[in-house]
């Protein structure tokens, strides 16, 4: 093979099946960690082409007719070998492909099977189509993502699609596999985006009821109430973001302002537009490298805000080595980190090389041709 596989994950064999979003990111974090990650789907399914599709990193991609008999049975093969499938259809598609967990299971009973969904696999809306955007505002958490007076904004796809959907089924089917690995038998898991996106919104139902969160949106600690959890623009037109909670940052925050603390005391919250006010005029007297030099090393849970294209290059990221050129493109590197099995983000496996995947896969010959065409 052209990259050997390390990490914490290096025993595990995992099966992707089609689907877009946030199911090749589980299946790209499992392939970070050393899995053995083979994606099979239909031919032209991309949506990026396949240099641009930064998920398909440390994956071997096969792409064949699930609809077809060869198609089929190649998938049921390739399960026998798997700890685990993850797939990304609506509910019932697997199953009228005669790829359900019925089918799998039989030919792999320690499989564990992951389902990736927006809605669930039963319920009113499990066959309703949606994205991100949609499970999180039946979730709670877009409508909580609201300042005063405004529409509530979405944090790109990071809620749904990742925080609530990739990164729980990737940690419900190694849940799935120590357990299976223990009793000797797999399971279905059910990840769905709108289970995951509200179970994100935990501590926020916590504050609810002890009395901490107005429904007023806009007002509170975290939803750009308090003028010291807040982003403000500068005076060349960039930003900082502000995140001093805990009293003593921001007594911090005020010396670096100088500003006398009894003028802002923190939890007046009836001043809080008042200082926010304020706080907005003193950021509008620097520029984003400017505010950066002076807040960014202190103790005071303030930095610049950086755009997508300019967070490699900052000291801090780049010490760390927390993005990594891979084929040409800048990209964040694996997380988390282990000490003594450290994850990587490798290329994708080149096409080449898919044969000599699927025998070690334990594919004989003429099964192996069905997929490649060999």
């Amino acid at each position: 093979m052209s990259t050997e596989r390390s990490g914490p994950l290096t025993s595990v064999k995992v099966l992707e099946v089609g689907g877009i979003g946030p199911n090749p990111f589980a299946g790209m974090l499992l392939a970070d960690m050393g899995a053995d990650v083979l994606r099979v789907d239909r031919p032209g399914a991309a949506m990026l082409p396949p240099q641009f599709d930064l998920t398909r990193r440390g994956h071997a991609v096969a792409e064949l007719d699930m609809k077809s008999g060869a198609g089929r049975e190649a998938i049921l093969r390739l399960a026998e070998g798997a700890d685990a499938l993850i797939e990304g259809y609506r509910p019932g598609v697997m199953e009228r492909l005669g790829l359900g967990p019925a089918e799998v299971h039989a030919r792999n009973p320690k499989l564990v099977y992951g389902r990736m969904t927006g809605y669930g696999q039963e319920g009113p809306m499990a066959q309703v189509a949606g994205h991100d955007i949609n499970y999180i505002s039946l979730a709670g958490a877009l409508g909580a993502s609201r300042r005063t007076g405004e529409n509530p904004m979405f944090a790109l796809n990071f809620v749904g699609d990742y925080g609530g959907g990739a990164m729980f089924l990737a940690f419900g089917v190694l849940a799935g596999i120590i357990e299976a690995r223990q009793g000797g038998q797999g399971q279905v898991v059910d990840a769905a985006m709108v289970d995951g996106a509200a179970l994100l919104t935990t501590m926020f139902h916590g504050m609810i009821a002890g009395g901490m969160w107005a429904g007023e949106p806009g007002t509170n600690l975290l939803d750009s109430g308090a003028p010291f959890y807040e982003t403000y623009e500068t005076s060349d037109g960039g930003f900082v973001a502000v995140g001093a909670l805990e009293p003593q940052f921001y007594a911090r925050l005020l010396e670096l302002l100088e500003i006398p603390a009894d003028e802002m005391p923190q939890f007046d919250a009836p001043r809080w537009p008042e200082f926010k006010e304020r706080l907005a005029e003193i950021f509008r007297s620097r520029s984003r490298e400017e505010w950066a030099a002076i807040l960014e090393p202190e103790e005071a849970c303030a930095t610049a805000i950086y755009g997508l294209e300019e967070a490699a290059g900052h000291p801090h990221l780049a010490a760390r080595g927390t993005f990594t050129e891979i084929g040409g493109i800048s990209q964040p590197a694996a997380a988390p980190r282990f000490d003594r099995t450290p994850p990587q983000a490798r290329p994708p496996v080149p096409e080449a090389e898919l044969d000599a995947v699927l025998a070690d896969w334990g594919l004989d010959a003429a099964e192996r041709a069905a997929i490649t065409g060999a």
